[in-house]
């Protein structure tokens, strides 16, 4: 979606030339498969994070243009609410120190973007949902001044035809309506890049499958929308809900929503793209001048450019990603499953935990997926994100005897998933060390029964306890949340409360 795209209407005749130019990409990008024109295996990872603005009061703050003008880097862009922004690390290779280096990284990068922030009136937030965003903050008004963000919020609101229904029913009931997309804005995340071969991507995209409700569980950082305490990792379903281009009735037929875990293991990447053609609507029908076949057919390497912005508008929590650096094409696997925060070590860790799982799992002799019902990988997805840490995930029983189980999230993380982690980050050539510091930031969470959400909801309560009403709860449970933040010790080691008083 970093596309530069104009603001305007899209005719019938855009839509019918958008979908033969669709097909032509798809038939392109079977040539390149088919000729193996990928690249080689560079062991390549990349990392975005989504941000958030609020003040010293902990209320969000829609500048995000100021913020963006004085930071002064490419590092940084917007994102669809004004009081977002994003960072982009430049891709690293896995091996070595690198997770040192993307956390000395972030603490630089982010460091220098909050200071610039304060001079504005205004702070960095790495939370999956700022607690104290308002309804009335979440409008089309609010949306970041860029054309793409009003074409894709047109377009969404066109498909649907109607208000969007947001109904949420966790801890407690979040019931209300949006005339746009503007509620998406309030989901903040974490998104991992792995460059894979042809080959390999349908392993690392089924592991990466596997394994997106343990992430949640052990990350889960978004309790709280409008007031309300919700899902632990409340960003899924308000995602959904709020790029939802089907109305109930297309929603009883059982129609796909655009904001989808999927519905089958893979075994290439080429089904992904064919599917995001065959099953979603063109939201931005724009074409550009290539004839990817023709460049095909000329010796080189097309761009693909409608499948790729059509792919940037099908939501996968594993999304496949194509494209081209230095001439030569490459698929990736964005991982998209994560919250932002509570801190770098703790996003580290995250990453970390992933890279290593995702490596392990794709080779082993009998993989995950052979094992898991692809319906109950869905179904703990799910589930993880409404308990998030506290979640009982089915998972294939160990050895030989075949089946499923039930087990804590947390007994499977600390028996058998964090050493096999820590033997992919080994075939990955991470330096022991940090092996050890950043699985134990997971095991420690596992440990104590305490990540993002499960801080945040135990602070509010405190809050509450102490005499204070739902608002000014939140807001204080915010501020506690920005000062521990920025003290940089990860969450599992955060005392509960308010220093100074009984909260």
């Amino acid at each position: 979606m970093g596309e530069k795209v104009e603001a305007g209407g899209c005719d019938l005749s855009d839509r019918q030339i958008y979908r033969r130019k669709l097909q032509q990409c798809l038939a392109g990008l079977g040539r390149l498969l088919s000729e193996k024109r990928f690249d080689r295996p560079r062991n390549l990872m990349g990392l975005e994070i989504e941000l958030n603005l609020a003040g010293s009061d902990g209320l969000p703050r829609m500048m995000n243009a100021d913020v963006l003008d004085r930071i002064a880097s490419q590092d940084f862009q917007t994102e669809l609410g004004m009081f977002n922004l994003e960072v982009n690390i430049v891709p690293h290779r896995l091996g070595g120190r690198v997770f040192d280096q993307l956390a000395e990284e972030l603490r630089t990068g982010l460091g220098y973007a909050h200071r610039k922030a304060v001079e504005a009136g205004s702070g960095i937030v790495m939370i999956g949902i700022l607690p104290t965003l308002a309804q009335q903050d979440l409008v089309f008004a609010n949306l970041s001044d860029v054309d793409r963000y009003t074409l894709l919020n047109n377009q969404i609101v066109a498909a649907r035809g109607e208000d969007f229904q947001l109904d949420i029913d966790g801890v407690e009931r979040l019931t209300c309506t949006s005339t746009s997309i503007a509620p998406e804005a309030a989901c903040t995340s974490v998104q991992l890049h792995l460059q894979v071969t042809p080959a390999r991507f349908a392993d690392v995209w089924n592991a990466a499958q596997a394994v997106a409700a343990v992430q949640v569980a052990v990350g889960a950082n978004a309790p709280f929308l409008f007031g309300r305490e919700l899902w632990r990792e409340s960003r899924p379903p308000l995602f959904q809900q709020a790029t939802d281009t089907r109305p109930p009735e297309l929603q009883a037929q059982g129609v796909r929503p655009r904001t989808w875990f999927g519905e089958r293991w893979v075994d290439s990447a080429y089904e992904l793209f064919e599917e995001n053609l065959r099953f979603f609507p063109a939201l931005l029908p724009i074409c550009d001048d290539e004839d990817p076949l023709r460049v095909l057919d000329d010796g080189g390497v097309p761009s693909l450019q409608e499948l790729t912005l059509h792919n940037g508008t099908v939501y996968r929590w594993n999304r496949p990603v194509y494209g081209v650096v230095d001439g030569v094409p490459h698929l990736r696997v964005e991982n998209r499953v994560l919250p932002a925060g509570p801190t770098v070590t703790d996003v580290i860790a995250n990453t970390a935990f992933y890279y290593g799982l995702v490596r392990a799992l794709a080779e082993e002799a009998r993989p995950v997926w052979s094992r898991l019902p692809f319906a109950l990988a869905a179904e703990n997805f799910d589930t993880a994100c409404r308990h998030g840490i506290d979640a009982e995930l089915q998972w294939p029983r160990p050895g030989r005897a075949g089946g499923v189980t039930q087990v804590p999230a947390v007994k499977l993380v600390r028996d058998e998933l964090l050493p096999l982690a820590a033997a992919g980050l080994d075939a990955w050539n991470i330096e022991p060390a940090d092996r050890d510091f950043y699985l134990s930031v997971i095991e420690e969470r596992c440990r104590r029964r305490v990540n993002g959400a499960s801080w945040q909801a135990d602070t509010y309560h405190r809050a509450l306890e102490a005499g204070l009403e739902r608002d000014a709860a939140l807001a204080a449970m915010t501020r506690r949340y920005c000062e521990l933040m920025h003290q940089g010790d990860p969450v599992h080691t955060w005392p509960v409360g308010f220093p100074g008083s009984r909260a």
